[in-house]
């Protein structure tokens, strides 16, 4: 049972009992009933079914992903913060912080920062480029014509993911549909990004997604994963903000000068092996997918 419907349901039960065990202290105890010759006691109500797919979950899903797929250009920051195992056990966090911009259907920058060395990528719908500004190294491949379609490509041929892709891909919603098996709708926060949020939870394809999104603007504040078949559990978690949708792009947006003459590598899969358990699922539109 959800942990929410069981606190939602436990607490007023514990409520009746007390007002029940108050009356009963100050009120003769009464027989109970003894069915008569031939009668029997009447089946017990069936338990209240729960939809695996809540309508206001799935309402709250499809306006947000409405609001996305009609923005022709969009820009917005990323806090991603995942957990991996320390030497001693217990997970430790390592964060990074991506400035996205996208322009509908085949452009797309992204500009990162974190606890590793920052990277740049950029795509112009005929190639896909990784920058590593520090290191001087550009990695340079030929790309599909869109967004979706590159995307795709990036996580099957080199292992390139991206924690936000969700929220960049053509049909938000219809990506998640895919593999829905449980959505339902928690209430709402006011602490979240600093305005009101419904908070829904999904499950699909092997991940159990919390989303935190605005009431009124319909946009993506928060949205933490977990694997289902990680055996640790380990949390993986991406904050959105400073988001800006349908502005103007500025002219070169999407493509490096300085990668022009940096040292050129191959774009390589970081694990040739089979895919570790819990690791990220490939992005939107692939093959079975995580955030």
């Amino acid at each position: 049972m959800r942990r929410d419907l069981f606190l939602a349901r436990a607490l007023p039960a514990a409520l009746c009992l007390l007002v029940a065990a108050g009356a009963s202290a100050q009120q003769p105890t009464a027989s109970p009933a003894v069915p008569g010759p031939g009668s029997s006691a009447p089946p017990p109500a069936p338990p209240e079914a729960t939809p695996a797919l809540e309508p206001k979950a799935i309402e709250v899903l499809k306006a947000s992903s409405g609001r996305l797929a009609a923005a022709r250009t969009m820009s917005f920051t990323a806090v991603a913060s995942y957990e991996s195992p320390s030497r001693v056990g217990p997970a430790l966090v390592y964060t990074t912080r991506s400035l996205i911009t996208l322009q509908r259907p085949d452009k797309l920058r992204v500009i990162q920062a974190g606890d590793g060395p920052a990277s740049e990528f950029y795509y112009d719908g005929k190639t896909m480029m990784a920058f590593m500004p520090a290191e001087q190294l550009v990695a340079i491949a030929d790309a599909p014509a869109t967004v979706d379609a590159m995307l795709e490509a990036a996580y099957q041929s080199h292992g390139t993911y991206f924690p936000f892709a969700d929220a960049i891909v053509a049909d938000p919603y219809g990506d998640i549909a895919k593999g829905l098996e449980l959505a339902f709708y928690v209430g709402q926060s006011k602490v979240v990004g600093g305005t009101t949020t419904d908070i829904v939870v999904y499950a699909g394809d092997g991940v159990f997604v919390q989303m935190w999104i605005g009431a009124q603007d319909k946009l993506p504040r928060m949205a933490r994963a977990v694997f289902v078949k990680d055996p640790l559990q380990l949390r993986h978690q991406v904050e959105f903000s400073s988001w800006k949708l349908d502005g103007a792009v500025p002219a070169g947006a999407f493509a490096s000068s300085r990668a022009a003459t940096a040292k050129r590598i191959p774009f390589a899969h970081p694990d040739p092996g089979p895919p570790m358990v819990g690791s990220p699922p490939p992005p939107a539109g692939a093959a079975p997918k995580t955030k």
